[in-house]
């Protein structure tokens, strides 16, 4: 059986998280996700809630870059690097830390604004 990486090819709300996943677009993902203008990802840092920028290299691809990340780093806000901060700052892109919940919420409001945004969702049970 092949195995394929995650992939909805399109901008689509958040309609709900928890359990360990996240629901959108009238499918649901067990795990993290990578929300990008070019589509929603499933999405692992190699050491959660810690980021880096090697965990978002997709975003790095993103043409043009979007002009804000959402960083939800799971139930409870957790500081990140000042690397990651400064390799964002040197694509262009703005990084807002917040719990997922909140990150979720915000990327769907900005999203319905037509923003150029993206966000890295942390699974939370």
């Amino acid at each position: 059986m092949e195995m394929r990486r995650q992939h909805f090819p399109g901008r689509a709300p958040i309609d709900a998280y928890g359990n360990g996943g996240f629901r959108f677009a009238d499918m649901s993902h067990r795990g993290s996700i990578l929300v990008l203008p070019s589509g929603i990802y499933g999405w692992e840092p190699a050491e959660p809630p810690r980021v880096s920028s090697e965990d978002l290299g997709r975003l790095f691809e993103e043409d043009p870059a979007p002009e804000l990340l959402l960083l939800g780093t799971g139930e409870d806000l957790v500081p990140q690097g000042p690397e990651l901060r400064q390799a964002l700052r040197e694509l262009g892109v703005t990084l807002e830390l917040m719990s997922t919940g909140a990150a979720a919420r915000t990327y769907n409001v900005l999203l319905a604004e037509a923003r150029v945004v993206a966000a890295a969702l942390l699974a939370v049970e």
